[in-house]
């Protein structure tokens, strides 16, 4: 199988990490995995902070560069959640009939991560080796926009050497939400110490997730309560084994 690589502004410019482990574990798996040079911002913070114009600009990119992609593959259910939630919104606003075609043609060949393992690959042990306790943050996007359920738990489950240590109020936010955490500053911090004290309640060595936005704002908050804890995006420790160990160890 051939997928397309969307790796997404975050991971690529902070998180490169993130983007070879994916590209390890997808090769692992069997798939032959391609990356299109071209591709840009999905848009979301553009659409979030009503400079809409932009945003459909960086939708019509998205669409055209992987209108013949067989799969494309996105290490973030935020940026998912963007183009599932709000291109269509955006496409329709300026009634651009064929890119709205091409568009719906696509998007059943968009996949967040790990629906692409369990639910394209059917794939829950990726024959990963993590001997780590691990608490998992489910994303606001990841869990209420995709609805991504049981699927992370059903992966770190197989995880060889994996301690999943439960999370409290998981459904909780941790305040980050793109340019809500700059404009709502206060709130946002405030959101984020109710998480924290249920993150390090787990005694976790790391937290995982699978939006590394979310675990920069959970990051920075261990940094400043000097915590133990480090965070990890889930991709690293599904590609993690015995022989080549996840790049944060």
């Amino acid at each position: 199988m051939r997928a397309s690589l969307f790796i997404t502004c975050y991971n690529d410019t902070l998180f490169p990490e993130t983007g070879r482990a994916v590209v390890t574990l997808l090769e692992r798996l069997g798939v032959e995995v391609e990356f299109r040079p071209a591709q840009t911002c999905c848009g979301q913070m553009h659409a979030n902070t009503g400079f809409r114009g932009e945003a459909f600009s960086l939708a019509k990119q998205f669409v055209r560069l992987y209108a013949d992609a067989k799969a494309v593959v996105i290490p973030s259910s935020s940026c998912v959640a963007m183009i599932r939630d709000q291109y269509p919104a955006l496409i329709d606003e300026l009634g651009n009939q064929d890119l709205r075609r091409d568009f719906d043609a696509l998007l059943p060949r968009v996949h967040e991560f790990s629906e692409f393992v369990v639910d394209v690959l059917q794939v829950e042990n990726v024959g990963a080796y993590f001997p780590h306790r691990v608490t998992y943050h489910a994303s606001c996007h990841g869990l209420r926009a995709l609805e991504l359920g049981d699927r992370p738990f059903r992966l770190l489950k197989n995880v060889e050497g994996l301690d999943l240590a439960p999370l409290d109020h998981l459904d909780r936010c941790c305040g980050f939400g793109g340019t809500f955490s700059v404009k709502n500053a206060e709130v946002s911090s405030a959101m984020m110490t109710a998480k924290l004290q249920d993150v390090l309640a787990t005694r976790a060595e790391f937290c995982t997730a699978l939006d590394n936005s979310c675990l920069m704002h959970l990051g920075g908050a261990m940094h400043r309560e000097f915590a133990a804890m480090r965070t990890i995006h889930m991709a690293q420790i599904l590609a993690s084994t015995r022989e080549h160990p996840a790049e944060v160890l």
